[in-house]
């Protein structure tokens, strides 16, 4: 058991039978009246957000979960195979575990599973990945660095908005957790 104190993002808790990962915290002393603590949870089997304030110094139950580093391998169907780079050992992930973060998924890339007793339970990626626009239509003539933007697909099969004067072979660095353009990438 642990109290409220010990909540920070990342954090596993299980409420009413449920996994919730915390999100965001925040820690409040208001003037008058007792301290809490108000978080943003994400259920983690159905990836619905709710707010949630405890009183401070409440007990609360967390969850061991056991994150580690993986290496994509494969898609087999629905699934993602993985396999843990320090025994080898392979591990298929349910496609609706892994979620957003296929669209971002390159074979061979580093990514962290957390398992809660031999489950997975969610796969994160890094903040932001290098892909390359495979499709887009050509820019117009008077397109300019500011402006507006255009559809491009990424080499995942994405599709991502990106800046009028981006062609395809562009390697851009994209947003793992919003899909946002962050910027071309000069190798």
């Amino acid at each position: 058991m642990a109290t409220t104190n010990d909540i920070k993002n990342g954090t596993v808790l299980k409420l009413e039978g449920n996994l919730w990962n915390v999100l965001e915290f925040q820690h409040v002393k208001p003037g008058k009246g007792g301290a809490f603590v108000r978080t943003k949870l994400r259920n983690i089997l159905s990836g619905k957000v709710v707010d949630k304030t405890f009183n401070a110094g409440l007990k609360i139950e967390t969850a061991t979960v056991d994150r580690r580093d993986y290496q994509y391998l494969y898609k087999d169907g629905e699934d993602f195979v993985f396999m843990d780079t320090t025994d080898y050992d392979q591990i298929t992930v349910p496609g609706k575990v892994v979620g957003n973060a296929a669209n971002f998924m390159l074979e061979s890339q580093m990514a962290t599973i957390a398992m809660h007793e031999g489950s997975p339970l969610y796969v994160e990626l890094p903040a932001s990945v290098t892909l390359e626009i495979t499709y887009t239509e050509p820019g117009l003539q008077g397109d300019r660095s500011t402006g507006g933007t255009k559809p491009a697909t990424v080499e995942t099969g994405h599709e991502i908005q990106v800046p009028l004067f981006l062609g395809n072979g562009t390697k851009v660095k994209v947003d793992t957790r919003t899909g946002e353009y962050l910027g071309r990438v000069n190798e």
